[in-house]
């Protein structure tokens, strides 16, 4: 397939994405207590944590006996059977906002979302951080050819054990307190990438920063309090729209920056822009968490 097809079909599969993300995580908000939001998410995202480590053993096994060609039909079979589930096995719901949609109207709302100092700083601390660091995981394959998939394991465990142990057990009156700490883990163990690792430490690395992902968790959190409830699936497509995009903007910088020094410094590199750009939005964080706890009673109609 050329290039350009390819792009072409990444391409609209990152703008289906950016829809369906706003409905499920909308529809998430709308089946559970607006309390047990951070559970909820947090056991989609432990699902997606074990279905990552699964995916990578079983696409390896599949890559050693099929082409990739093949591989990846199976890989389309799979979609059409989770789209079959989707499809058959919820039920249908009443839309949570009125009016005619439009692209004008998704803008209008979107102007809107942003418009809010603390909204637009969470949104911001939800998406930078985040996607510098995927920008490391883009340099897997570069970093390590022949052991990228150890690596990609060891991060997917990270985020299940971080999203486990936020979204079960850290009670409600400490998370706040811990999304910075949280942002900071998530790049500071990429540092040590400038040194020459053998590949179990930088495994062991990679699984502790990615507990570090947990931070969005109480990210959205925040943001929810933030938001009434006609504009929540909107406003949780926006960030998994802006996610999307960050990453991939993080991904193109770290590919340029492995241009010019070594792959392992390049991962550093990128570390330390995430850092930074933690450190800058902390304190606008906790005016977020101020506002947050204002308008919570409100917000989402309790």
């Amino acid at each position: 397939m050329p290039l350009l097809a390819m792009f072409l079909i990444i391409f609209s599969l990152g703008l289906v994405n950016s829809v369906t993300g706003g409905v499920r995580w909308g529809l998430l908000g709308e089946i559970v207590p607006d309390d047990a939001y951070i559970l909820a998410r947090s056991v989609f995202n432990m699902l997606v944590g074990v279905m990552q480590i699964i995916g990578y053993a079983l696409g390896g096994a599949l890559i050693a006996v099929l082409s990739p060609r093949q591989a990846l039909l199976v890989s389309a079979g799979l979609y059409l059977v989770g789209a079959a589930i989707v499809r058959f096995g919820l039920t249908a719901r009443a839309p949570r906002a009125t009016g005619r949609p439009s692209v004008r109207e998704t803008w209008r709302v979107n102007r809107q979302l942003w418009s809010l100092p603390a909204r637009r700083h969470i949104y911001l601390a939800l998406w930078v951080p985040n996607g510098l660091i995927v920008g490391c995981q883009a340099l897997y394959v570069p970093y390590a050819p022949a052991s990228a998939g150890v690596l990609f394991m060891a991060t997917a465990l990270g985020m299940l054990a971080g999203d486990t142990i936020v979204g079960r057990f850290v009670p409600r009156r400490l998370r706040s307190r811990l999304v910075t700490p949280l942002r900071l883990l998530l790049a500071a163990p990429i540092l040590l990438f400038v040194l020459p690792l053998p590949v179990p430490v930088a495994a062991l690395l990679l699984a502790v920063a990615a507990a570090g992902f947990s931070a969005g968790l109480l990210l959205q959190d925040l943001l929810i309090a933030l938001i009434p409830d006609d504009m929540r699936g909107q406003a949780l497509g926006l960030h998994t729209s802006g996610l999307f995009t960050m990453q991939a903007v993080g991904a193109t910088i770290a590919g340029l920056v492995a241009q010019f020094m070594p792959t392992g410094a390049a991962m550093s590199v990128m570390a330390i822009a995430s850092l930074l750009v933690t450190l800058v939005l902390t304190p606008a964080l906790r005016q977020a968490v101020t506002a947050s706890r204002v308008m919570s009673p409100t917000s989402s109609g309790r």
